[in-house]
């Protein structure tokens, strides 16, 4: 492939591939706050978070990591003006202290901070005001959790951007497609990307393993252990679904996030890993098939952007799909048929917010994309014009893409009223 297309999904996948400390939304709301408090200069009397739809849902029903037990938009801002460190970006809440808790409660229970809701704008968008005593300080962020667009201080604008999706990122998205995707991995340089996919696979085991260990939410990771077995379906399916199961419900430790969501990143990675050490394949193989995985579910991201109503699990089970269909030494056709049984199947299952039940979504979305190679390697497939199937499998993507993007948008308002009635 052209050096210049390899470069820029390197880029890509250093992107994308970060850390991050607790459920990306809270935390994005987090780090805006401690970015508005640093502008501001002291410790805020009041704040007002402007939030879109998507941001409130994903928010409302998970606990902020440091804290324990407390959720919401208010302990996220307030907890990021008292003990975050803008430095830190996703993992803002690092260094938070017992004392910065204990503030933060207070200031909770006063009432400091209240929400507005922004209708009509991006998917993903934040903006965080704050004053104490005359001074005032504004951030705002939009379209990517960490990409700020604007800050104010006493009015003053001192930083601005173009608030467009195509500025959120500093690749060029648009050159993603399977086939150079496919061809990317089978050229990768291994140095270029092993620290990286390492890392993810370390991190995002290590919270599986304190998920199947612990007692977080519904325990969906170690209900499948024990009510199916310990085969490497069930593996597959249990590891992300634990790492869910401990970082939706207030689990420290931090995950390697694709597409800006550590659940999307657990479950392009740990399905993969746990296929790779059943099968025995070399690290050469191993590595590929992670960056091929993760290079799917962001091109499916691509066309469906970062928050929608429809479940980004789904997206990141299908790389995973066809990272196992690699790891098996799938032919590209075998790969491109999982990757349309996976989306024919389970696609439109939607996203309701950030909660304990995401870990059985994920499960579910595995299991159906371990179904999708099981048919493929079979030779059997959903063919054009059933659904949304379509003649190749890049049509097909972005049709379910559309199916995401446009048509549930009504979907998306829909769940978020249900979701605010008392």
């Amino acid at each position: 492939m052209e050096q210049r297309i390899y470069n820029e999904y390197l880029k890509i996948l250093k992107e994308e591939l970060i850390p991050a400390l607790g459920c990306t939304e809270p935390i994005a709301i987090a780090y805006a706050s401690a970015v508005a408090r640093k502008t501001l200069g002291c410790l805020p009397e009041w704040i007002v978070v402007h939030s879109s739809g998507n941001i409130i849902k994903n928010v409302k029903a998970v606990i902020v990591p440091t804290t324990g037990d407390m959720k919401g938009i208010e302990t996220s801002a307030i907890l990021g003006a008292v003990g975050g460190d803008p430095d830190k970006k996703l993992e803002v809440l690092t260094g938070v202290t017992q004392e910065d808790l204990d503030l933060t409660r207070s200031l909770v229970r006063r009432k400091i901070c209240r929400v507005e809701l922004i209708e009509g704008g991006a998917n993903l968008q934040i903006i965080v005001e704050m004053g104490a005593g005359g001074d005032t300080a504004l951030v705002e962020i939009a379209f990517s959790h960490t990409n700020i667009v604007r800050i104010e201080r006493n009015g003053e604008t001192l930083f601005t951007k173009e608030a467009v999706p195509e500025k959120a990122a500093s690749t060029d998205r648009s050159l993603l497609n399977l086939r150079d995707i496919c061809d990317f991995v089978d050229e990768l340089q291994l140095d270029d990307v092993a620290e990286l996919l390492n890392k993810q696979v370390s991190l995002n085991m290590d919270i599986a393993m304190e998920g199947l260990s612990g007692d977080y939410g519904a325990n969906v990771g170690s209900t499948i252990l024990e009510s199916f077995g310990t085969g490497v379906q069930a593996r597959a399916r249990a590891l992300p679904a634990a790492g869910s199961d401990a970082r939706m419900n207030g689990c420290v430790l931090p995950v390697m996030i694709n597409s800006g969501s550590g659940n999307q990143g657990m479950t392009v990675s740990l399905p993969v890993e746990v296929y790779a050490r059943e099968l025995g394949v070399n690290e050469d193989r191993r590595l590929r098939a992670l960056a091929l995985s993760n290079l799917i579910a962001i091109y499916q991201k691509n066309e469906l952007g970062k928050l929608s109503a429809y479940c980004g699990a789904v997206s990141a089970a299908t790389g995973a799909g066809a990272a196992i269909a690699y790891l098996h030494g799938a032919s590209r056709e075998v790969i491109d048929e999982a990757i349309v049984n996976t989306l024919a199947n389970i696609s439109g299952m939607v996203c309701d917010g950030a909660k304990a039940s995401c870990a059985a979504k994920i499960a579910s979305s595995v299991d159906a994309a371990i179904l999708a190679y099981e048919m493929a390697a079979h030779n059997r497939t959903f063919h054009s014009g059933e659904g949304l199937v379509k003649s190749n499998t890049e049509e097909t993507i972005r049709s379910f893409g559309r199916m995401g993007r446009e048509g549930m948008r009504s979907t998306d308002v829909e769940i978020l009223k249900i979701m605010l009635e008392e």
